[in-house]
């Protein structure tokens, strides 16, 4: 079992070790915007720092919102956040599905260059902010991997040589990993231990959790308490399962909070569900040593990198 993890985890406020992080949510979303989510922007700052309070009187202490370029990241009030909540927050570059954009940012952001501009967002800043990205998001498609998505993973690929990075994808529904894996760590040549796939826990085939660990990627069981994907109920067993064959320090918590209805200061389950109820379930099936290590030590194992 690994102790201790190296390199800095970058947040909005600077760079710390990776034991600061504390308990951490690995993939949620404090300000989201999408033409695929009409009418749920994650856009109020009252809320955000409202659902950051919550989820700091719950036990929690570090966030890494996954929301990449543009897809009203507001990065410049992320500081200010921080410092009110104390939560730690660590923020993305990277690019999503094609769905999520206008025409005309993907054919502005086609012709240029843009590897550089995910380099710039981690190294300099995103826009005029000064908030330097910690990872890089990436997204596939559903049980394969289109042009956008190989286009958009060859930069962060390059991205990721140029920084040390770590590079977070998006599983449609939890399927595509070993495609992911194939081109990133393959073609690509990106270490399989500075990737982590998400949600694994929509696509409940132990075999295919297997194999993707044992490649050496991080899996994120996130979004929970959603009645129509196969969470709650069937992740406490796959995690049991991956533990039981050794790769319990491969494994990520994470929230996913994508629509305004769903934070817990609008009514839903939101960010402090992840330790309220997630947290107890699976403590009751794996443990709570090993819980609290997926929430702390393997997050900051995740996104803590040795920056170039």
């Amino acid at each position: 079992m690994v102790t201790s993890a190296p390199g800095k985890v970058r947040t909005v406020l600077g760079d710390i070790a990776p034991a600061d992080l504390g308990v951490c949510d690995a993939h949620d979303h404090l300000f989201l915007r999408s033409p695929q989510l009409p009418g749920q922007e994650l856009e109020s700052a009252g809320a955000a720092a409202e659902e950051l309070a919550a989820f700091r009187t719950a036990g929690g202490s570090g966030v890494v919102q996954w929301t990449p370029h543009g897809m009203g990241r507001r990065a410049e009030l992320l500081p200010e956040l921080s410092r009110a909540t104390g939560v730690r927050i660590v923020a993305a570059t990277g690019l999503h599905q094609s769905a999520h954009y206008v025409p005309e940012l993907l054919a502005r952001l086609r012709s240029g260059d843009l590897a550089e501009l995910f380099v710039r967002e981690l190294t300099q800043g995103i826009a005029d902010s000064g908030v330097r990205a910690g990872l890089i998001k990436v997204a596939g498609g559903f049980h394969g991997l289109d042009d956008h998505a190989r286009w958009t993973m060859t930069a962060a690929a390059e991205a990721h040589r140029a920084t040390g990075a770590p590079i977070a994808v998006h599983l449609e529904l939890g399927t595509a990993a070993l495609d992911v894996l194939d081109l990133l760590c393959g073609e690509l040549a990106v270490p399989a231990r500075r990737v982590i796939l998400g949600h694994l826990n929509r696509f409940p085939d132990l075999r295919l959790h297997r194999q993707a660990a044992e490649a050496g990627a991080f899996l994120a069981f996130d979004g929970p308490s959603r009645a129509h994907h196969a969470t709650d109920w069937r992740m406490p067993d796959a995690v049991r399962s991956l533990a039981d064959a050794g790769f319990g320090d491969h494994l990520l918590l994470g929230g996913d909070t994508t629509t305004a209805g769903a934070r817990s200061v609008r009514g839903g389950p939101g960010m402090p569900y992840l330790l309220r109820g997630t947290r107890p379930r699976l403590e009751s099936v794996v443990g709570e040593e090993l819980t609290q290590r997926i929430l702390t030590l393997n997050a900051g194992r995740a996104f803590g990198v040795e920056w170039a």
